[in-house]
């Protein structure tokens, strides 16, 4: 099955609102609906007590003051008073209901992505740097709850008072209303001139700044490799190249928001000046008293407030919609296989497996494996060898269901194993890796990763078994120590061995071993090859190495080159037949042979 997936990087789209991308977002808000009404129902009275204020100031101007009435001053003054403690105690429940609802939104998006990660294949994740899908979950994410927490409520809060200001505006003086307005299409004309390039420029700002988080975790997981080969000064240019870059984009953004917002001032005040003048003429000719005037301006001043609002959520909307194209890519790739309803529970594996006819390609047109045929008998130990790129791997690679054949099928004791739950059919595997990868928990965590429930003498066995046992015991915490992030507290081979430790705690039916012993010295390796022959009996194994050592007490060998199997047999029979593996096996000799004549010159040299 060929799926294609789409590339996670900037890539400009139409240059308008996308309804239906905003329909998906708040898609995640409806769950918490009788939170968002709680906050709905605050934000009214926030709106009412804000529109009243201004009221009450224009009638007390107007009847008390001009008119000497102090009672009604005195009632009018705690009033005014009252509406800024409904204020207070409305936006108090407001804020506090977007900020739960945000939170919890966020919380299940990021948990939903993470969640659809766990069932993404390799072909996704070797498509990808890691600092970029990190990005995906959390700057992405996090980006959302800006919107979600604040701009919700606000878009509905702004547009009531907005509507509010010019129903009673209109109530009370018609004419002077369309006098405040006059400026009101200009304000229309430049928030769409900026719209479109907002837009564009907030996705530049997300797809930039995924680019720095992928240089910075590639550059921190790799500093040995960095600093070994002298690559500090390269790396910093690199760095500066891309965050320059993310710089640039932010720049284009703000800059965007910086013109505006003047634009919207001066467009403001243009229409408070024209209101004083109007206004003005008409208190001194009678037609309104001042209180009208007052009301008006003040208004006018909260009318452009939440207009300037609004400007703002819609630069956090369109920064929304960017990382929601963004996390909506990851959600939308499917699994690189589908389960079948049907798939079976593999009962307990006898370990017999089968390839027929497989060919397997990375990328169109470009075939790794092609006719792969094998019959493997349960508890038998196979050895693959072969060059590199040869397609060792991407064989065990399938096996795992790591990825799908193009063509052909496997079988495991008979079963197609496409029609086997892939948990049931990974639960009686273990793999060592070649690249071991320790978690960061402690040292019994990792070797109990696969087996959760395993007893204290379980793992301790295990430990015993790849002779890690006693390394452990030494330390001052014992199993308890922490491996650090990927295990660097510890050397390469004893990660390696809590590795093994990790499979063989497991008991699996099929061992794979991937160039697992190429890590360690030659005596742990011995001590290795001893246990491994212990638990690969009556099991099935396949043994990857360049280090043909490794492999010598297979039953079977399977050579593998430019994706064929152009040799199969015992050790001793390969080793008797012209062909890739004598050539090997003679390559490997004069290697080691040059090696121990290197020692010979030293030892002799000093003497």
């Amino acid at each position: 099955m060929d799926l294609h997936v789409p590339e996670l990087g900037y890539q400009k789209k139409p240059e308008k609102m996308d309804y239906r991308l905003l329909f998906r977002l708040l898609k995640n808000v409806w769950p918490y609906r009788l939170h968002l009404l709680g906050a709905f129902i605050m934000m009214l009275l926030t709106t009412g007590a804000t529109l009243a204020g201004p009221y009450i100031i224009k009638v007390a101007i107007d009847t008390a003051i001009i008119g000497q009435n102090l009672e009604q001053l005195n009632i009018l003054a705690f009033l005014f008073v009252l509406t800024y403690g409904v204020n207070w105690f409305s936006s108090y429940g407001q804020n506090y209901l977007m900020s739960w609802v945000g939170q919890k939104v966020i919380f299940d998006m990021r948990q939903r992505i993470f969640d659809h990660l766990q069932k993404l294949g390799f072909k996704f994740f070797d498509r990808r740097s890691t600092g970029e899908v990190m990005s995906r979950v959390t700057n992405d994410v996090e980006a959302l709850n800006e919107f979600i927490s604040w701009g919700i409520i606000h878009v509905a809060g702004d547009l009531v008072i907005i509507i509010g200001i010019i129903v009673v505006m209109i109530s009370e003086h018609l004419l002077l209303a369309l006098v405040s307005f006059v400026t009101f299409p200009f304000f229309i004309l430049v928030s769409t001139l900026f719209r479109n390039r907002v837009i564009d420029a907030y996705r530049q700002v997300r797809s930039r700044m995924a680019e720095v988080n992928s240089h910075l975790q590639e550059n921190i997981s790799g500093f040995k490799v960095i600093q070994s080969f002298v690559r500090e000064r390269k790396n910093i240019d690199d760095f500066s190249s891309i965050n320059n870059r993310n710089l640039q984009a932010n720049m284009k953004a703000a800059t965007l928001f910086a013109i505006y917002l003047p634009v919207i001032e001066v467009i403001g005040a243009v229409g408070t000046a024209i209101l004083v003048w109007y206004g003005g003429m008409e208190v001194v000719r009678g037609a309104i008293q001042i209180g009208t005037l007052y009301l008006f301006l003040d208004y006018l001043s909260r009318f452009y407030a939440p207009l300037r609002d609004l400007s703002q959520i819609y630069n956090n909307l369109q920064s929304a919609l960017a990382a929601g194209e963004r996390y909506f890519e990851i959600m939308d790739t499917r699994p690189h296989y589908e389960e079948d309803p049907e798939a079976l529970v593999l009962p307990f594996l006898q370990g017999r497996v089968k390839f027929e006819g497989v060919t397997f390609a990375y990328e169109k047109g470009k075939n790794v494996l092609e006719d792969i045929n094998l019959d493997i008998e349960p508890g038998e130990a196979i050895a693959l060898i072969g060059p590199t790129g040869a397609g060792k791997t991407t064989l065990i690679n399938l096996l795992y269901r790591f990825y799908e054949p193009q063509k052909g099928r496997i079988f495991i004791d008979g079963n197609d194993i496409k029609k086997i739950k892939i948990k049931s059919l990974r639960d009686q595997m273990s793999l060592a890796l070649q690249d071991t990868f320790l978690f960061s928990g402690t040292i019994l965590e990792n070797i109990s990763y696969g087996r959760p429930d395993a007893s204290r003498e379980e793992i301790e066995e295990a430990a015993r078994s790849v002779y890690i046992h006693d390394f452990i015991s030494s330390l001052p915490e014992g199993y308890d120590t922490f491996a650090g992030e990927r295990g660097s507290s510890l050397s390469m081979g004893q990660r390696q061995l809590i590795s093994f430790a990790r499979v063989l705690l497991r008991n699996p039916r099929i061992i794979v071993l991937d160039e697992a012993t190429s890590s360690v010295d030659a005596h742990t390796e011995e001590k290795i090859q001893n246990a491994l022959k212990k638990i690969t009996a009556d099991r099935t194994s396949f043994i990857i190495a360049h280090r043909l050592s490794t492999i010598k007490k297979a039953d079977r060998i399977l050579v593998l080159d430019k994706g064929r199997l152009v040799q199969q047999g015992s050790p001793r029979e390969l080793a008797e037949k012209p062909g890739l593996y004598r050539e090997l096996l003679q390559l490997q000799f004069e290697a080691d042979y040059g090696e121990e004549k290197e020692k010979s010159n030293k030892i002799f040299h000093y003497k």
